[in-house]
């Protein structure tokens, strides 16, 4: 009985933090790239690609934790992953 209780509390404690965690990237400002920036990327945590119709460059924001263990954004350009790498 005490182990399946520890289980559900140990349970609940890693899904609480993970929507937490969710939480804090949503309301974190971002930073927009430019080129030459030093960044201090610890660890990435999600990459989100904003939608564009074919090939060409859409905005992206990257979600990541710095070497103190803060939570940042990133806003940059890149390339649509619907490029078949054509020349």
């Amino acid at each position: 009985m005490y182990l399946k209780n520890l289980s559900l509390a140990s349970l609940f404690a890693v899904l609480s933090l993970g929507a937490l965690t969710a939480n804090a990237q949503d309301s974190v400002k971002p930073h927009t790239y430019m080129y030459g920036d030093h960044l201090d990327i610890a660890k990435v945590l999600s990459v989100k690609q904003g939608s564009g119709s074919g090939c060409g460059v859409v905005e992206s924001r990257m979600t990541y934790l710095d070497s103190t263990g803060t939570i940042r954004a990133l806003d940059y350009s890149a390339l649509a992953q619907g490029c078949d790498q054509d020349n």
